[in-house]
């Protein structure tokens, strides 16, 4: 039996066209809209930042401080 990694290994290898065939099978196999896959696929991210924080694997940082550091990235 194939693993997830196989398979989603085979899946970006096909041509544009049929991912994107195989993406809708998919929604539809899984009864969703497309706002309901994105509203998931956030979910699904918020849990790994807050897993990742909660493990120490980042550490957060204020707001404000982050926005600094992106202004001053952008005016270099």
């Amino acid at each position: 039996m194939r693993s997830l990694e196989q398979i989603t290994q085979e899946a970006l290898c096909l041509p544009d066209a049929q991912r994107l065939l195989l993406l809708e099978k998919i929604r539809e196999s899984l009864g969703l809209e497309v706002d309901e896959i994105n509203q998931n696929l956030w979910i699904i991210e918020a849990q790994r930042r807050r897993d990742e924080i909660n493990n120490g694997t980042v550490i957060a940082i204020d707001g404000e401080k982050a926005l600094a550091q992106v202004r001053k990235l952008i005016d270099l």
